[in-house]
């Protein structure tokens, strides 16, 4: 086995080189050294390899968390979309169907109010995209909210499309005699002489002149609200058709309906005739909207056209004196 070399260094003060020796204290000292500067190095170059160098499974995750990222993004806009879309509808809701039912538009404070508490997102303020994801969040939330309002306001607008057509059904819109050739009117709405008094006296309806017997049909849906005789009108009909809506129908010579009988526009209520205080077979019509007794020349569009209607109406003028 060969020799260790022996090792020298130079003395400064003797000016001779000498062996050098190295106690075992030194030995210990510099192995010490050397075994912490390889400990440091090894764990700077672990550190830098688990920050800088991704094992399989954080490239597995960075790709998973980079992929809902995007997601996210897109969801973000496909949001916007959703919200044209719904306030396209809106726009519709307030300025087109409410407006063609005389409702009220609803409210914007409505329309935004809050859909959550103030603590609603904080399990997602610890997440590195804590941001993106509360704002989807947040406006899912707020679509969510306003298409519930937005499916209440068509829940409504239905129930108002029955409520109208059903009014539509009951309002008074059809004369209450055959009049194709539209000669039967006798007197308009209106002070008019009256036949026994020769003095003039509102006249609160229309007189139809008819053979005695001729049916007189119902003006709009209905129910019969009273069957009676009375000095001026004779034996009359009174239709309550809901919506503030009656109609009467005096001087009959028959009737065919009883108190509480539903009604449809068209069905028969009696006949013409000459009781009470009448000077001639004839039908006097009214009708009352809200207690107040309305021209009933107004109700006449459902069986019509335009020049028919102009010609009634000046027939309606025409007539100065009234048939009771």
């Amino acid at each position: 086995m060969p020799r260790k070399k022996a090792r020298y260094f130079y003395n400064t003060h003797t000016l001779k080189y000498e062996p050098l020796v190295i106690s075992w204290k030194q030995r210990l000292k510099k192995w010490f050294g050397q075994g912490m500067m390889t400990i440091t190095l090894t764990g700077i170059i672990l550190l830098a390899a688990y920050y800088l160098i991704d094992s399989p499974k954080e490239k597995e995750l960075k790709r998973e968390i980079s992929q809902l990222k995007f997601e996210y993004e897109l969801l973000n806009q496909k949001s916007e979309d959703f919200e044209k879309v719904l306030k396209s509808l809106q726009d519709r809701d307030d300025n087109m169907f409410r407006v063609i039912f005389e409702a009220e538009p609803i409210p914007a404070p409505v329309r935004e109010a809050g859909y959550g508490g103030a603590n609603k997102y904080k399990d997602l303020e610890f997440y590195e995209n804590a941001d993106l994801m509360i704002s989807a969040h947040r406006r899912l939330d707020r679509i969510g909210k306003q298409l519930y309002i937005q499916s209440k306001s068509y829940d409504e607008i239905a129930r108002m499309i029955k409520n109208k057509s059903d009014m539509m059904a009951s309002i008074p819109a059809i004369q209450p005699i055959a009049n194709n050739d539209l000669k039967r009117i006798a007197s308009g709405f209106g002070n008019r002489i009256h036949p026994f008094f020769k003095t003039p006296k509102m006249h609160w309806g229309l007189d139809f002149t008819a053979p005695p017997g001729t049916e007189i049909h119902c003006t709009g849906n209905g129910i019969v609200s009273k069957v009676a005789f009375e000095a001026g009108y004779g034996k009359y009909v009174i239709v309550d058709h809901g919506f503030g809506y009656e109609t009467l129908y005096a001087h009959m010579k028959d009737t065919h309906v009883k108190k509480g009988q539903q009604l449809k526009r068209g069905d028969v209520l009696g006949t013409v005739g000459n009781t009470g205080l009448s000077m001639a077979p004839h039908l006097h019509y009214e009708v009352i909207r809200n207690g107040q007794k309305i021209d009933p020349i107004n109700y006449f569009y459902n069986d019509l056209t335009a020049e028919e209607y102009e010609m009634v109406i000046e027939l309606a003028r025409t007539h100065n004196q009234s048939y009771d």
